[in-house]
């Protein structure tokens, strides 16, 4: 696990000289490498490439990027791990290659000579952010991994492009200029993050996952600074067409024995490592199931780790340590207090690098802490929820739209004037004798707030657009930020699939977009800040493409999520420590801003300051403050895009 960056300069080193502007970039992330550092400049065409080392295989210096080819003719910096390289390797060594170490770095350089970038891409089995300088053909390729495990951003500023792992290698380039994108401020408050392919800045992209882009040196592409498209060598939308042409044939035993097979594969394959490695552990379905299936292939106890609340509504502690102790593992976990849990906030800004509002942001940061201080590489849990139906929300949309589109849309528009004529805490009082008398799980004691949120998506056209606004933070961004038109992006963009159920394509809508731009952006920074490299075995993309040939009936059962993933879970693990409601990996940041975090806020969110910094205007997020002070409504997610944009903005500007 590393970080990269670079640039292409034909301006004759206007921006001085390019070895100590190279250096300069790597040195800005040197947390995501903190073992080796190396720069490569090509004088004749003004390309630069930057890395930083973790150094997790070969620990040697044959190890050393940017890493040029037997050949010549490719120069390469990599961040990632391509577990499948040793089959690649022999392949290879079969045409007769010869090696100088054992990375997968140079398997990927041998590759490229042999078999060309994107056919080399397409047999990996792993996660990356790359760069590619072709000497001959004067070219540079970028590609990312197939569901967007490791971040990579490019673009354009003072004429010069730029490349990187993070946004705070392309700022220290003395061309970078960061003009805010009010566009996607737009859509940071609609999502909690900033989905591809924009950024916070303009003139500067993320590379969507499953892509390469090709830049030629002095091609009018070049001259224009315009953005060729990025190539597609894998999409979750192929995966998912061909799983729906090509369902799996077998019965419900097959399918079990055949996830595990591709589970125990991915997880031998991620569990190789020349460092320290362990697992975080939080006692759910998904990281249980991995810990489980590591600790069945190693002979020595699994280190695992997890973070505990003395908040009895975000404490999953004792379920992970109650798994812990059945398989076996050697268990570490930290009952965190609110004290050190806010004193990761200050922190956020840097460690995110552009405005990043999941709050979840900070136990990650917490677990993966107390990971490194045992471990260099940690596996997780992460994509379970999206590939086999695990979250909640997936058949909540599906059902009401099911019911909503029955409706006309004028009288979903009049009914939603209506719900929203009457105040959330008039129709709290009007409907609590109801909420007494009926059964406890029809209860709803925030009632007038869900009547609220039930009207402001009452009137969607379509699924797409019932989807994206049933996920959504604030529902028009666009009216709260100054200037800020909402591009499309992939979930505007993507269509539904023929032959596939609602929730299905909620379930695809995620894995391009809420997993690669929230789940694991979060990981990602978190515990790269701490140089720790993490890895998640659901994401393998041959696990991927079984769980979407998959039918539905498989995923979800009898109203119990991830099934045929429990099925799994349960050779190892008995029920009783596994089946309960689920928890999210969250803090109380409600209560929160109501307390300790109160002045803070207020701060950041003064109507004078809004005003003079000029990004939003100030009655929408003046009267939400409000509200949720006086314990009125819960703005809380609502509230914190805003504070986490004003703190990276305060950040940046320091």
């Amino acid at each position: 696990m590393c970080g990269i960056a670079g640039f292409i300069d034909q301006s004759g080193m206007q921006y001085g000289d390019w070895t100590t502007t190279a250096q300069r970039m790597s040195d800005s992330i040197d947390h995501r490498g903190p073992d080796d550092g190396g720069v490569w400049i090509d004088t004749g065409f003004g390309v630069g490439l930057a890395h930083r080392r973790l150094s997790v295989l070969d620990l040697s210096p044959a190890g050393h990027q940017p890493m040029m080819s037997a050949c010549e003719r490719y120069v390469f910096t990599f961040n990632g791990e391509i577990y499948n390289h040793l089959d690649l390797r022999r392949e290879l060594q079969n045409k007769g290659h010869l090696w100088r170490g054992h990375s997968d770095t140079e398997t990927l350089l041998a590759g490229f000579g042999q078999w060309g970038i994107k056919a080399t891409l397409e047999k990996t089995v792993g996660m990356f952010a790359l760069a590619v300088w072709d000497r001959k053909r004067q070219t540079l390729t970028l590609a990312r991994d197939r569901l967007g495990e490791k971040p990579l951003y490019y673009g354009w500023q003072g004429g010069v492009f730029l490349f990187g792992s993070e946004l705070g290698a392309l700022k220290v380039h003395p061309a970078f200029c960061g003009e805010i994108d009010r566009g996607a401020l737009s859509l940071f408050l609609r999502h909690n993050y900033i989905p591809v392919p924009y950024s916070i800045y303009l003139g500067i992209r993320k590379l969507l996952p499953g892509t390469l882009v090709e830049f030629a040196v002095g091609e009018r592409a070049m001259a224009a600074q315009t953005f060729p498209e990025p190539q597609a060598y894998w999409s979750v939308s192929q995966a998912m067409e061909q799983g729906l042409a090509h369902p799996f044939a077998g019965d419900e035993l097959e399918a079990v024995d055949a996830l595990e097979r591709l589970l125990v594969g991915a997880v031998r394959r991620q569990i190789v490592a020349d460092v320290p490695l362990g697992a975080f552990l939080s006692g759910g379905v998904d990281s249980s199931a991995v810990v489980a299936l590591m600790q069945a292939q190693s002979t020595r106890p699994v280190k695992t780790f997890s973070i505990g609340f003395h908040e009895e509504a975000h404490n999953e502690a004792e379920y992970a340590k109650a798994v812990a102790r059945h398989l076996g593992t050697e268990h570490t976990d930290l009952y965190v207090t609110p004290q050190q849990a806010m004193a990761v906030i200050s922190k956020l800004p840097k460690l995110y690098s552009e405005p990043f509002a999941d709050p979840s942001q900070i136990p990650t940061y917490l677990v993966s802490a107390l990971a490194r201080r045992h471990v260099a590489v940690s596996l997780s849990g992460d994509g379970g929820d999206e590939l086999f139906c695990g979250y909640d929300r997936y058949s909540q949309a599906a059902n009401l739209w099911n019911r909503l589109s029955r409706l006309p849309l004028p009288l979903r528009a009049a009914i939603r004037g209506s719900l929203s004529g009457v105040s959330v805490s008039a129709w709290s009082r009007l409907l609590a004798p109801v909420m007494s008398v009926i059964p406890r799980r029809y209860r709803r004691w925030n009632i007038g707030d869900k009547l609220h949120k039930l009207a402001e998506i009452l009137d969607s056209s379509t699924a797409e657009v019932f989807y994206q606004q049933f996920v959504s933070h604030w529902k028009s961004p666009e009216d709260t930020v100054i200037g800020g038109a909402e591009p499309s992006t992939t979930l505007t963009g993507t269509r539904l699939f023929v032959n596939a159920a609602l929730v299905e394509t909620f379930m695809a809508k995620d894995m391009v977009s809420y997993l690669p731009d929230d789940i694991l952006v979060k990981v990602d920074r978190a515990a790269m800040a701490l140089s720790l490299e993490t890895r998640a075995p659901y994401l393998d993309h041959q696990v991927v493409e079984f769980a979407c040939q998959l039918p539905l009936s498989m995923k979800v059962r009898d109203g119990q999520s991830k099934w045929i993933l429990r099925q799994v879970l349960y050779k190892y693990v008995p029920k009783a420590l596994i089946d309960r409601p689920k928890m999210g990996f969250g803090v109380p940041i409600d209560s929160w801003l109501r307390g300790p975090l109160r002045d803070w806020a207020e701060d950041l969110l003064s109507e004078t300051r809004l005003k003079r910094e000029g990004f939003f205007n100030s009655e929408p997020i003046r009267q939400k403050w409000t509200e949720h002070l006086s314990g009125q409504r819960n703005w809380q997610y609502h509230l914190w895009s805003v504070l986490m944009f004003q703190a990276w903005l305060e950040a940046s500007r320091a």
